[in-house]
């Protein structure tokens, strides 16, 4: 028996949340340490009273994270990137509470040089550590060795998308045995064995040793899955269920959330509804239109203003009403780009308008016109990036042609978008165009993130550098 068998007959996982609190610990010490040889050369300002005790809160506040935070979760499909993100979250809180400890206290002896060191050490020690522990066990999986024999009940569409998932990387360490099912669908073609019929599962597990068994049946086969359970406790194979959401919904992306004991199923899932997310996203949009209103709009809103009223007579602004948050009304600001008697507050325009002036066609192509919206961020009424905001003639129009269209006013009305970055702009000619918007609308709703924000906002001035077709 080769040495990697040896070791992979062993049920690590069973201790391995201790392993790892241990390995956390002795590396912690060891990054004290180390971090007192790089400021002083020497070991002797380790011996003062206030020194030992935040090196003694430093190793219980870091148990009590790993404890609270749940840091040791690596399930067997989780990636690198994922564990190294929570350890870095989990790093900065012991950061924080620790610099308050030391200011409340008044702690004068505490080196903040000396702390910088020991975080920078305890940090690279912990990162290299998680890899290596990864790409050891990855390395395993990889040599056959440490894979859990999986069964699939349920010959359908639910059960193939769970092979996809669980046969994606080897890695993975499952090994997908197969199918069971008395009527498999015909429309599925599975990428995996059909193994039998549900009669034949249980001669099944006592040969093959199987581990686990996930359930992709409909709840109407409740006594199926009621015997297929005593079976499994039986034999100690352990049972998943994969949740039937299609008798809910037909969207495959759900959230699960749990009201003290009860688990409830949403139909999608959306950051912004979390609190500081909302607080991040409202300061980042004060921040960032605040900065556009002071140092841009002193000098550029005067060359406009001189350049629009002498384009032709009337307002300089364009006010109109709009569907905001909650499908709430509210009025959009933007800089008048068509003659004033052009009736621009239903119909949208169209290639070679000649409603539109010379200096407006300027200010559309560069989207200069929506300037004036940074005022309505900072009313609060709009967002730097969301769903644009349409008319409220074309929100009763379009809610009617698609389903989920109202869906979009669940999050800030914004002046620009992932729709909009993503060549969705200009002027609406079919059905097709308004559900591509709608679509790119509400992924960004279901996957907001700072980072997708500053993100959208760099395109959006990249796409104002050249020309785009779709906006005249």
């Amino acid at each position: 028996m080769s040495f990697l068998k040896t070791i992979a007959s062993y049920r690590f996982s069973r201790y391995y949340k201790l392993g790892f609190l241990v390995s956390d610990i002795v590396l912690l010490n060891v990054a004290i340490v180390l971090s007192f040889l790089f400021r002083y050369g020497n070991l002797h300002m380790i011996h003062l009273k206030g020194v030992r005790t935040v090196c003694v809160l430093s190793n219980i506040l870091w148990i009590f994270l790993l404890l609270y935070k749940d840091s040791f979760r690596i399930i067997r499909i989780e990636r690198i990137e994922t564990i190294l993100i929570r350890t870095i979250q989990l790093i900065l809180v012991h950061i924080g509470i620790i610099s308050v400890f030391i200011l409340v206290l008044d702690y004068d002896e505490i080196s903040r040089l000396r702390l910088i060191y020991f975080y920078g050490t305890f940090f690279v020690f912990l990162v290299f550590f998680r890899i290596m522990f990864m790409k050891v066990l990855k390395y395993i999986r990889t040599q056959g060795y440490n894979y859990r024999k999986v069964v699939i009940v349920g010959a359908n569409e639910t059960g193939e998308r769970m092979n996809k998932i669980l046969s994606k990387d080897l890695t993975y360490g499952y090994r997908v045995m197969g199918f069971f099912d008395d009527n498999a669908d015909k429309k599925t073609i599975l990428s995996a064995p059909f193994l039998g019929r549900f009669s034949e599962i249980e001669n099944y597990l006592i040969a093959e040793k199987v581990d686990e068994i996930y359930i992709a049946l409909h709840i109407s086969k409740i006594g199926i899955i009621n015997a297929l359970t005593t079976i499994c406790e039986r034999y100690m194979v352990r049972i998943k269920f994969l949740p039937d959401f299609e008798q809910y919904t037909h969207s495959h992306k759900v959230e699960i959330s749990f009201y003290g004991n009860v688990p409830v199923l949403m139909l999608r899932k959306e950051p912004l509804e979390i609190t500081i997310n909302r607080v991040i996203k409202k300061l980042f949009d004060f921040c960032f239109s605040l900065f556009i209103i002071v140092f841009i709009f002193p000098w550029l809103f005067p060359i406009l203003i001189l350049l629009i009223k002498g384009a032709s007579p009337g307002p300089v602004f364009f006010v109109q009403e709009r569907s905001g948050r909650d499908n709430l009304p509210f009025r959009c600001y933007k800089f008048r780009t068509m003659r004033v008697e052009s009736g621009a507050e239903k119909d949208q325009v169209t290639q070679n308008d000649t409603r539109v002036t010379r200096v407006g066609s300027f200010l559309r192509r560069t989207s200069m016109d929506e300037l004036p919206q940074f005022f309505n961020v900072l009313l609060g009424n709009m967002s730097v990036v969301g769903p644009r905001p349409h008319m409220l003639l074309h929100t009763n129009q379009y809610s009617e042609l698609i389903n989920n269209y109202m869906v979009r006013h669940y999050a800030k009305p914004g002046i620009t978008g992932w729709a909009q970055v993503n060549g969705l702009r200009g002027e609406i000619k079919k059905y097709v165009d308004v559900k591509d918007r709608v679509d790119h609308d509400i992924w960004y709703i279901e996957n907001w993130s700072l980072m997708l924000d500053i993100k959208i906002i760099w395109k959006t001035i990249f796409d104002v550098l050249k020309k785009d077709e779709n906006v005249y």
